[in-house]
């Protein structure tokens, strides 16, 4: 399941830095200049996840595989974007193809890092990157409406009430809104399924501060916590040049002395990818056994067949059952055959909906 966060801000924030910082495939050219990054860079991107590690203490596995997903650092976009300044078209599309948008926005002063768009201003900017969307994303609805109207004579219910939903769309664009904020569900979202609005992807915030305002934050990302809470979105305060120090540190226990520095638990990072896998409506399963102890990613929601198909297509067409362990109890017993004697396994059938965190073993016949 190749699931992708797009990685976006203006020119020169932080964005390729981060991307160099997170990403454990790839790494992006990151420079004081417009438009360094113009292909967009793609890096896989394990999840830190404790409970996986914890599991492999009880099992002993030959090897541990996380689960993860995909990173893209998309160039910076600037104003007059949805009209094709600064290649906006070309980026604007790449934003189209993620599933998410991680929009990392500058909340420091430094007057060596070029910057065109004046005072330091992180309300603004974020503007700037919304207005850019929102005015391509009425370019695209105003072309469905179009291609609606020519079926209204029909007199179609659901003809007509795409249609509907398609000028609440525009008039709620019209009025610098994001389209996320309607929450539309069943046939009013199917309404728009095709045309892949902007701003109807999920969103999550970077603050980009400096070292001081590493652990307390500062008057800038301040600003933008209280503009994301009212869209309901979350902000992650980090210092991306810093994390992208850590990341290049191999040992832990340099990494653990560079967490003592800085007065940090973990890497700012662990927290975004957290945050960005729950963006992405993703939940993880694991199946543990001594050869391989392994973390799976499927959408919250799914059955057991649908979360068998992730290991193999096999799996799913001949599912039979799912032997199903909580992780609580897993870790508690330490043992499947313990959990097995106490009860705590179950048998569970086809409409069984996965939760996060079960250990599972499925049975199959092809």
């Amino acid at each position: 399941m190749a699931l992708q966060a797009g990685i976006v801000g203006l020119p020169n924030v932080g964005k390729s830095t981060l991307f160099n910082a997170v990403s454990n495939s790839a790494k992006a050219q990151a420079s004081n200049y417009r438009f360094c990054t113009i292909e967009p860079n793609v890096g896989q991107v394990d999840v830190p996840d404790e409970r996986l590690t914890k599991l492999a203490e009880l099992v002993q596995p030959d090897r541990i595989v996380p689960t993860s997903f995909e990173f893209v650092d998309i160039a910076g976009l600037v104003k007059g974007a949805s009209k094709g300044e600064g290649l906006g078209n070309k980026f604007l599309a790449n934003i189209r193809e993620v599933d998410a948008i991680v929009h990392v926005i500058r909340c420091f002063e430094d007057e060596n890092i070029l910057r065109d768009e004046g005072d330091i201003n992180p309300i603004a900017d974020k503007e700037i990157i919304d207005t850019e969307l929102q005015l391509k994303d009425m370019e695209s609805v105003e072309k469905k409406i179009q291609r609606v109207e020519k079926m209204l004579k029909a007199g179609d219910a659901k003809i007509k009430r795409a249609h509907e939903v398609l000028n609440i769309c525009l008039a709620h664009l019209g009025e610098g809104k994001n389209i996320r904020g309607l929450k539309l569900e069943g046939d009013d979202r199917e309404a728009i399924a095709d045309i892949f609005l902007l701003t109807d992807k999920p969103v999550l915030y970077v603050a980009n501060v400096d070292e001081k305002a590493l652990l307390t934050g500062n008057k800038y990302s301040e600003a933008l916590v209280k503009a994301a809470t009212e869209e309901g979105a979350q902000v992650i305060v980090m210092n991306n040049s810093i994390e992208a120090q850590i990341s290049e540190l191999e040992s832990q226990e340099d990494k653990e002395l560079f967490f003592a520095e800085y007065g940090l638990t973990e890497p700012g990072l662990n927290r975004l990818i957290r945050s960005t896998y729950k963006l992405l409506n993703l939940i993880t399963y694991f199946t543990a056994g001594v050869q391989e102890v392994r973390a799976w990613t499927i959408h919250q929601g799914w059955k057991a067949p649908q979360a068998a198909s992730v290991i193999h297509t096999d799996f799913e067409k001949g599912f039979i059952k799912a032997e199903v362990i909580a992780y609580n109890d897993f870790v508690n017993f330490k043992t499947e055959a313990a959990c097995r004697e106490n009860g705590k396994l179950r048998i569970e059938g086809k409409e069984y909906l996965v939760h996060d965190g079960d250990v599972m073993h499925f049975r199959f016949n092809v």
